[in-house]
């Protein structure tokens, strides 16, 4: 009797926490919505431009001081490839940032008005309700192979010679990458391949604002990650797309399933840097514990 009680009690102790966050992100959004006097605009602008770019850049800045200044070890110890960008050449990092903001401004802006016309006509993307945490899951999970598809091909057409040569070769003057090279691309590239493929899923699935916030926000803060150049310890491993900057005939997707099932990760797979493509969960580099094997003297 005891413990069916005491496990009834755990069981409406869970339940209770549950209610008591889901009505504390419920009230401060609706205090946040009544602030702002419902403007839909000046709220969607919030959040899927200023939250998300706070984000990309917030956390690129911390990866900027190790780039630049090539402390602290903490963080620069953990460099993908050994010896480059240290410290970064200061000329191409300018012409980076300056690329990465002209795109945001200039492209990512503009194309949030459609969206927002779209997300109107949708009608849940300003409602008063938010979505359960299991919804945003589900969302999330959709989001995330729309991304997968839409980023792959997209990616694999403007390698093609023609493009290549006119837009993406923009992106791959960097061999070594660092996260704020993320962005930086070809005006073009920057729509198909880097916006389109983030934007569809909500617009597809008519998401509410929170939804789009927290997925846009992630989008950007892992892409950084992907191509930070750097293997921290318990983020994901940016092993995968370090590697295409290396090769680039090689691993185009993001999750990599669609390279999986194209072929286009082969050569990666006989590679030390696959065995490297894991979560580090521990504070030793990864390229110390599984290092390049030493190149035969000639």
């Amino acid at each position: 009797m005891t413990r069916r009680w005491a496990t009834k009690n755990s069981y409406s102790y869970r339940l209770m926490q549950n209610i008591t966050v889901g009505n504390f992100w419920q009230t401060a959004w609706l205090k946040f919505y009544d602030h702002m006097e419902g403007d839909e605009w000046t709220i969607f602008l919030l959040g899927a431009a200023l939250v998300p770019a706070l984000a990309f850049w917030g956390f690129n800045g911390i990866l900027l001081v190790a780039d630049i200044t090539g402390k602290p070890t903490f963080i620069t110890r953990y460099r993908i490839q050994l010896g480059k960008n240290d410290p970064v050449d200061t000329k191409k990092l300018r012409q980076a940032i300056y690329t990465a903001l002209g795109n945001q401004f200039f492209i990512s802006l503009p194309m949030l008005v459609p969206m927002f016309h779209i997300m109107q006509w949708w009608g849940n993307t300003f409602s008063k309700e938010l979505p359960t945490f299991q919804w945003f899951l589900v969302e999330l999970s959709i989001f995330t192979v729309i991304e997968e598809i839409l980023f792959y091909y997209s990616h694999r057409l403007v390698h093609h010679p023609v493009l290549y040569k006119h837009i993406h070769k923009k992106h791959h003057e960097w061999t070594a990458p660092i996260g704020v090279v993320s962005i930086y691309a070809h005006p073009i590239e920057h729509i198909v391949s880097n916006t389109l493929p983030v934007m569809t899923g909500p617009m597809i699935m008519g998401s509410h604002i929170v939804s789009i916030s927290a997925w846009f926000s992630l989008a950007l803060v892992t892409t950084s990650i992907s191509h930070c150049g750097y293997h921290l310890p318990f983020l994901p491993s940016p092993e995968f797309h370090d590697f295409h900057h290396l090769k680039f005939n090689q691993c185009y997707g993001v999750l990599g399933v669609l390279d999986y099932l194209h072929g286009t990760d082969r050569m990666f797979r006989q590679t030390k840097a696959f065995e490297r493509h894991k979560v580090l969960l521990g504070l030793t580099p990864l390229s110390e514990s599984i290092p390049e094997p030493r190149k035969k003297a000639e």
